[in-house]
């Protein structure tokens, strides 16, 4: 008898732990699913955006701004600066700031914006960093990019280059780059993904400009998610210590989030800087060895590694110049 109890003691368990692993599971399921369904809501609406400033072009007086909160937009950026830009670039701003105010770019940095949209602050950017630098632009949406590929080869802008991709993966190698953005990452459904990927490629010593919705520290989900939608930068918005803790676990140092208006009741525009600690370079510098070349430790060998932990072989290779071929 007390066999037999034994075994159904141990059934029982087993059964509650498989009933766990399968709830569990299904709970990442959907946490997935909801992510892809948030992702594709925010990738449908900036592509509408883009369409109704292509579709209105064709007006004497330029095309019509896309609709949005007078907190956010163009109006945000000083009029000599849409005059030095399409109209189109101007028509399709959707930020909540303007960050080439606080990045303080110069000649010939290379810098990367992330949710770059219809290009407005790509080329403020590259005009900044000059013939020598460059300016990234990286969108999810083939919309967005369409339309900022226009608006650069109406700038006569050369040093710019658009990317297709998600902001939690930059197609970038890493310590390359600054970095810069304009109120995409409330819309992001993985923000410590981006929080990591924007420290890789960053270079040591290198900066952040960031404008961003955040809430005050006492909103919960539910109270943000009342005061506007996912799409609209309001309901995503992490809070002030969510974010700042968010770039600390990243490895961000000297941060400082500075509140600029508020946007809605408790959630706020602000501009967030931050930098990549420098010590970085001389940690990186003291795992090259005697045989290195290129970026990469015993080069053309089949015992080569990048020096930088945060790259490839083929990565540490293409930013150096490198000839070689990666060994077989």
């Amino acid at each position: 008898m007390l066999r037999h109890l034994s075994i159904l003691t141990r059934l029982r368990r087993r059964c509650k732990h498989d009933i766990d692993g399968l709830q569990y599971k299904l709970e990442g399921v959907s946490l997935m699913s909801e992510q892809t369904e948030l992702r594709e809501t925010v990738r449908a609406r900036y592509a509408a955006a883009a369409t109704a400033v292509t579709q209105g072009g064709g007006g004497c007086c330029g095309p019509d701004a896309v609709e949005v909160d007078e907190n956010f937009g163009a109006t945000l950026y000083p009029a000599a600066q849409h005059d030095e830009l399409p109209a189109e670039a101007v028509a399709a701003s959707l930020g909540c700031g303007n960050p080439i105010a606080v990045a303080e770019l110069r000649e010939g940095e290379r810098v990367l914006d992330l949710g770059s949209g219809g290009g407005i602050d790509v080329l403020l950017s590259a005009r900044r960093v000059g013939s020598t630098g460059k300016a990234y632009g990286l969108d999810m949406t083939d919309e967005m990019l369409a339309l900022a590929l226009s608006n650069a080869e109406k700038a006569g802008a050369t040093n710019v280059e658009l990317l297709k991709g998600n902001i939690e993966a930059i197609p970038l190698p890493g310590n390359t780059i600054d970095v810069i953005s304009n109120c995409v990452i409330n819309l992001s459904v993985d923000k410590p993904a981006v929080f990591a990927e924007t420290f890789r490629v960053l270079r040591p010593g290198g900066r952040i400009g960031i404008s961003d919705v955040i809430a005050d520290d006492h909103l919960t989900p539910t109270e943000r998610a009342e005061r506007g939608s996912y799409v609209s930068c309001i309901a995503g918005a992490l809070t002030f210590t969510e974010y700042r803790e968010g770039l600390e676990a990243a490895g961000f140092v000297g941060i400082e989030i500075t509140p600029t208006f508020e946007a809605a009741d408790g959630m706020h525009s602000a501009i967030v800087r931050a930098v990549k600690p420098l010590d970085l370079v001389r940690s990186t510098a003291s795992t090259q060895r005697e045989d290195s070349c290129c970026g990469v430790n015993a080069c053309c060998t089949s015992d080569e590694e990048a020096v930088d932990p945060d790259r490839t072989v083929v990565e540490a290779k293409t930013a150096s110049g490198c000839g070689c071929q990666s060994h077989p």
